[in-house]
């Protein structure tokens, strides 16, 4: 099993949802965070002072799939969240040794 964490501009969240359920990926997990790269940030004025802006609004998608499905779901994440501008985002994959469904007991892929 692989797990997909995608971070992605907020307003691509529901292209990327739409991608990952026509693969047939239902089980998302989204969070609001913040975060900069080679983006820094911005300058904005409050009250007339000039201040900056590090950290901007991002999504973070996550995901647990059996390999099978990792290259279709990143390429399908990659392609929904693209703007070709600076700050799309990333994709990282990692190895998850295991998994327990609560509920159930289930143990494994079935967890998933």
């Amino acid at each position: 099993m692989k797990k997909i964490e995608a971070i992605i501009k907020p307003f691509k969240l529901n292209d990327v949802k739409e991608a990952l359920n026509e693969l047939g990926i239902r089980g998302l997990t989204v969070s609001e965070v913040k975060g900069f790269g080679r983006q820094k940030g911005h300058t904005e004025i409050y009250r007339g002072s000039e201040y900056m802006v590090d950290f901007l609004p991002k999504v973070k998608v996550e995901t647990v799939l059996p390999e099978a499905l990792v290259n279709s779901a990143v390429q399908a994440i990659i392609k929904a969240a693209k703007t070709g501008k600076i700050g799309d985002g990333k994709v990282f994959v990692s190895t998850i040794d295991d998994a327990w469904r609560i509920r159930t007991d289930e143990q494994g892929e079935a967890a998933v």
